[in-house]
């Protein structure tokens, strides 16, 4: 089913194709443009929006330099001779079709392409026109070997004419009325005097105007004339022979008319994304039976209001309010965003979700006829026959002023049926009016919704933005009363109406009233909360400063301990160094140990961020109760620990066990009397384990080759060295190291449930 002339005409659908029009690139996608009618296949319509899509995201169509050559190509298929400029503009408007398939080719995301294999390959025919003409229509020397040839000895021979004719300047020079070589006629002569012209030998070719001047050719350029005529006779012949060649080539290539409607079709697409561009429009989506349009607008308005029209469960939207509101233009609104759509357009609209219509059943305006006899009121009715007849679930109705131009109570009364028919039918659609027992029947209707245009009463004006669930009031006598009615005017119309009359208008006054003030509580509950969210944004950001500031801090303190540390770890090698004298030994082992403690104490641990801050770490000596049994940590893993209990391993919780302090004891050892008394010094404080675990490689083997030369000097037997499981890489190179260390005497894993692998025993040579 065809959308209906009229009504497209109604909705003002011709001024958006007239825009489209304007943007075309060729004469081609202007005429597509102008032909442009809705489609209610849902594929087609899908697809064109693909397309639309494609031009604007994808490829940029340039046609410029495009031509409509449908009529050229069409007289050269009669068999008639084109001119030069004419198969040039032929050539050219194809190369660019095919220059614009290349492009697609490239750059397309794939709509674009199946449109672009209506353009066909001409890639001979322009070859053999550009080859053939200069790039002003004219045919080329060297179009072919016979016109060169032709040129080549017409130009010589033009100069032995002028040459000779040259010399009879002087000869004639008394009879001459200029002294100049002309042509006349294709052919040299000089001017002679009419009066005159009896003492020359020669032709008289022309005369002129005046019959004062005769040009006559001399008897000596007679033959050189007539060979001159002869070979730009045969020139001629030769450049119309080439002319009538490449019009048979284009008359001969099948594809062109597929490639122009192809490039009609592709400029009609290029002008699509123009409009989308230039409106703001964006692409609607398809419902079923819905439509759902935020943030709608009438693209042909300027600087229009944007409403929210939503139609599904409510079928049909009942508009009232006063003249010049919006009620026209919002109903337009819908019908031109359905139309578009279904045109393959964007829409005016933030989003929009449209169903696929059969058809736009309207009723706009007032199409009163003299000549056949019809009142608004019966061209509204014809009208509404129409709309009766076809109303479906799979159509739009928009009526505007129903039930106007006869009696109120019978058109209301008239308006209602109506209503019901087209919801028994279950259509959807807009209707505007000014009736009010219409505004009653919506409030009980299901499927039918009061809507009305807000209106500032203090001035007069339209807002023009819709508000749905609230119906509107007439504002007749306000209006009046601004107008400058006479006062006593008013009061009697007032009194005409009575008490009862207004009572519709007073609690409408009432109702706009408290969404007044509902809206304004909404307002400021929205300020409120952008107040609390700016606060919230504030705090937050205040904190991201305070712990940037602390991080910071703790790196600062963390590079001053460090620094401590590596002046404590210089002091500690300068002591073994003099620790190899003898007599300062004992002194020196004393000040070393007591050093390597305070820097071990001052070296900062590495910042862990724990949820609860506990201190248990792998290597750490905990009471487990679960299992009234104490034990060490292996591994860390979240909430999870391991811990070798004996010669069994146990996975616990963090909560479910308690840090052990064990005091380290040292056996009792046999000394030298040199070491006696260093011994003495340095028996209770001692550390004969040696905690490596999480070191880089350089440090880990430092820490060991001090502590080795503490034990050895202090008589110290054995080390324990603690470096964790992991991979093994710290442990392998550690014992590679004690290999090298002449103090050591042997070196062997822990016992398992000592630690296992995970701790190295180092036996010092005394």
């Amino acid at each position: 089913m065809s959308f209906d002339s009229r009504a497209l005409s109604a909705l003002d659908f011709p001024r958006v194709l007239d825009a489209l029009a304007e943007r075309s690139a060729t004469s081609l996608g202007a005429e597509r443009a102008r032909a442009l009618r809705p489609s209610d296949d849902p594929e087609r319509i899908a697809r064109e929006l693909d397309e639309v899509e494609d031009a604007l995201f994808g490829v940029s169509l340039s046609l410029g330099g495009i031509h409509d050559i449908r009529e050229l190509h069409a007289r050269a298929a009669e068999g008639r001779v084109l001119s030069g400029p004419e198969l040039l503009s032929a050539a050219y408007s194809l190369d660019g079709a095919m220059t614009v398939k290349r492009a697609i080719g490239v750059n397309s995301r794939g709509p674009l392409r199946e449109v672009a294999t209506g353009l066909g390959d001409h890639s001979e025919l322009v070859r053999r026109v550009l080859s053939a003409l200069d790039r002003d229509g004219a045919v080329r020397d060297d179009a072919s070997p016979r016109l060169r040839d032709l040129r080549k000895r017409i130009e010589p021979l033009r100069g032995r004419i002028r040459e000779r004719l040259t010399a009879t300047l002087e000869k004639w020079s008394d009879v001459l009325q200029e002294h100049i070589v002309t042509i006349r006629r294709d052919r040299y002569v000089l001017p002679v005097q009419a009066s005159r012209v009896g003492q020359v030998q020669g032709i008289i070719v022309d005369a002129s105007a005046t019959g004062q001047t005769y040009f006559v050719e001399p008897a000596a350029v007679t033959q050189l004339n007539n060979e001159l005529t002869r070979l730009i006779l045969d020139e001629e012949a030769e450049v119309r022979r080439i002319l009538t060649e490449l019009s048979g080539l284009l008359a001969g290539d099948a594809d062109v008319p597929m490639t122009l409607v192809t490039v009609g079709e592709l400029d009609l697409i290029a002008c699509k994304a123009r409009l989308a561009r230039d409106w703001r429009l964006n692409r609607p989506e398809r419902s079923v039976g819905t439509y759902d349009l935020r943030e709608v607008r009438h693209p042909l308005i300027e600087n229009p209001v944007a409403n929210d029209v939503t139609l599904g469960d409510t079928k049909l939207l009942l508009i009232t309010g006063p003249n010049m509101g919006g009620k026209t233009a919002t109903i337009k609104t819908l019908g031109l965003a359905v139309l578009m759509h279904q045109c393959g357009l964007y829409v005016a609209a933030a989003s929009a979700k449209l169903p696929v219509v059969r058809d736009v059943l309207v009723d706009i305006g007032d199409e009163q006829s003299i000549e056949a006899s019809l009142s608004t009121f019966a061209s509204h009715l014809k009208h509404l026959r129409y709309v009766l007849r076809h109303a479906a679930p799979d159509t739009l109705v928009l009526v505007d002023e129903l039930g106007s131009g006869t009696d109120p109570n019978e058109g209301a009364a008239l308006a209602q049926s109506l209503i019901e028919t087209l919801l028994a039918q279950d259509a959807r659609g807009i209707i505007t009016s000014h009736l009010s027992p219409l505004k009653l029947f919506a409030l009980e209707t299901p499927g039918l919704k009061n809507a009305s245009m807000g209106f500032n009463v203090d001035t007069l004006a339209p807002t023009y933005v819709l508000q749905v669930g609230q119906p509107g009031r007439s504002f007749a006598l306000a209006i009046a009363q601004r107008m400058g009615l006479p006062a006593d005017v008013l009061r009697r119309a007032e009194d005409l109406l009575g008490p009862d009359a207004g009572l519709m208008e007073r609690m409408l006054e009432g109702l706009e009233r408290e969404r007044e003030d509902l809206r304004e509580q909404l307002e400021g509950t929205a300020a409120a909360r952008r107040d609390a969210e700016a606060e919230r944004s504030r705090v937050r950001q205040e904190r991201e400063t305070l712990e940037l500031r602390r991080n910071e801090m703790l790196a600062e303190a963390s590079q001053k301990a460090e620094s401590l540390y590596a002046d404590a770890i210089e002091r500690v090698r300068t002591l073994r160094a003099r620790a190899q004298e003898d007599s300062a030994r004992p002194r020196v082992m004393q000040e070393l140990r007591e050093l390597r403690v305070s820097a071990q104490k001052a070296r900062p641990a590495p910042i862990v961020r724990e949820e609860r801050g506990d201190p248990i770490r792998v290597g750490s000596r905990v009471d487990v109760p679960a299992y009234n049994a104490a034990g060490q940590v292996l591994e860390l893993r979240g909430d999870d620990l391991v811990v070798q209990l004996g010669v069994m391993k146990v996975g616990v919780k963090r909560r479910d066990v308690r840090l052990k302090q064990e005091p380290k004891v040292t056996a009792p050892k046999t000394r030298s009397p040199r070491a006696a008394f260093a011994g003495a010094v340095a028996a209770s404080t001692f550390q004969n384990e040696l905690q490596l675990r999480g070191m880089g490689v350089e440090e880990a083997v430092e820490e060991l080759r001090t502590a080795i030369l503490e034990a050895h000097a202090l008589k110290e037997s054995p080390l324990r060295v603690v470096h964790g499981k992991g991979q093994g890489v710290l442990r392998r190179l550690l014992r590679e190291y004690l290999k090298t260390d002449r103090k050591v005497e042997s070196f062997h894993d822990a016992e398992a449930n000592q630690g296992g692998h995970g701790v190295t025993i180092v036996n010092i040579r005394h």
